[in-house]
């Protein structure tokens, strides 16, 4: 266990979650760069549905993948290191795309490849932040810091005005210096906590290890549905409400914002509760909302009001499972294999962003209708309800009687 001293010289944790955040936040920002420009391409280019649908998930599949070594790297070398790499990293994508990338169906699936190495940054933060709090603060914190998928907000709020004002390389400069001027700050300012558990077995021993462990497979389920969901619907949605409602592509962006911006401020919730009833009870209760508003979207109702807040719930409780989630990471995977759990359980939630869209979009190819997209999403929250009340009840409460058994 890493219990860090509450202050040292010039550095806090408040500060560490502070500039973490940011950190998450902008990268995320890059990472979403082509989901609002989605049907933009579609037109330019002449893309179809599913064709639309690969273009916005590949840096969803490339960013969850990459989080497997990145989290591994980061339980080595520590998020002062992984931060500011990361973020330069990303740099150079985001050029690409802005500059040259946005001709063709190709060249923007390469870019895109490479912008999922944003993406990766969540399994940089959550070891980071874990090491600079107590346990029973872990999961307020690391939802804080999840908090920053907000990122994906920015870039469905800007993307489009943005390129509307002042051409298609307008917002991917912006980024570009935003990631450049946050790399910087990162490698002046951030410092791993004090007493933190470094690694020291090879790559491969660690990953192997925390393969063995249930918490592994278990939160991997969890964050598949939790964070996959949002992620799906943060990328696929603006393109679900124009094809399914008729929006126009701008009006079906600021929705997606707000239901980014739910999510994001329903996730640090999720830790907070968490922290003082368990993540188990929150779980729970986040997948019995899934199951019954997926179902109830599954309908197809009117956007005005059903549609809006069956949407809207369902973004709070995805949100909240998201953290809930990580606050279960927290409090079960052994100190020195938090990154590494960090990074398979993101890239289980990055694939299960990665799927949805896909399916939604042959689904309405061959049906005209999202209904049954949806009605899966349903009867999978219910099978995830059904492994939270048993399996993971279990694990967790195993795991909080061990200490006081071996006294």
């Amino acid at each position: 266990m890493t219990n860090a001293p509450a202050t040292t010289p010039g550095r806090s944790p408040a500060l560490m979650l502070t500039l973490a955040t940011l950190g998450f936040a902008v990268n995320f920002w890059a990472w979403a760069l082509l989901s609002p420009l989605g049907p933009r391409f579609k037109e330019l280019l002449g893309l179809s549905a599913g064709q639309q649908a690969l273009l916005v998930a590949v840096p969803v599949i490339v960013g969850s993948l990459g989080r497997i070594p990145v989290g591994a790297l980061t339980d080595r070398f520590g998020g002062r290191v992984m931060f500011p790499l990361v973020s330069a990293a990303t740099i150079v994508p985001v050029l690409f795309v802005g500059l040259f990338g946005q001709t063709s169906m190709v060249s923007l699936l390469i870019g895109g490849f490479f912008l999922g190495v944003g993406g990766t940054v969540f399994a940089v933060g959550v070891p980071f932040v874990n090491a600079w709090f107590p346990p029973n603060r872990r999961g307020l914190a690391v939802g804080i810091f999840g908090a920053g998928m907000g990122g994906t907000a920015i870039s469905a709020l800007t993307t489009v005005p943005l390129v509307r004002a002042g051409g298609a390389a307008v917002p991917f400069l912006i980024t570009a210096v935003v990631l450049a001027a946050y790399a910087v700050v990162a490698w002046l300012v951030l410092r791993d906590a004090p007493g933190r558990t470094v690694a020291t077995q090879p790559l491969g021993a660690r990953m192997a290890a925390a393969l063995r462990l249930p918490i592994t497979w278990q939160a991997c389920v969890l964050y598949a549905v939790a964070f996959g969901g949002y992620v799906a619907f943060s990328v696929y949605l603006p393109a679900y409400l124009q094809t399914g409602y008729g929006l126009e592509q701008a009006d079906a962006a600021n929705r997606m914002a707000g239901f980014v911006v739910l999510a994001v401020l329903a996730r640090p919730i999720g830790g907070w509760l968490s922290d003082r009833v368990g993540p188990v009870p929150v779980l729970t209760g986040v997948f019995v909302v899934t199951a019954v508003t997926a179902g109830v979207q599954a309908l197809t109702p009117g956007l005005m009001p059903v549609g809006t807040i069956a949407f809207l719930t369902m973004a709070a409780a995805l949100g909240a499972g998201s953290g809930a989630t990580f606050a279960l990471v927290a409090q079960v995977a052994p100190a020195d294999k938090v990154g590494t759990v960090t990074g398979l359980v993101g890239a289980a939630g990055g694939l299960g962003g990665f799927v949805p869209p896909l399916v939604m979009g042959f689904l309405y190819g061959r049906l005209g209708s999202y209904g049954l997209g949806l009605a899966l999403l349903a009867a999978t929250a219910v099978l995830t309800l059904a492994l939270t009340v048993t399996a993971v009840r279990a694990l967790t409460a195993r795991r909080v009687a061990g200490p006081v058994g071996s006294r």
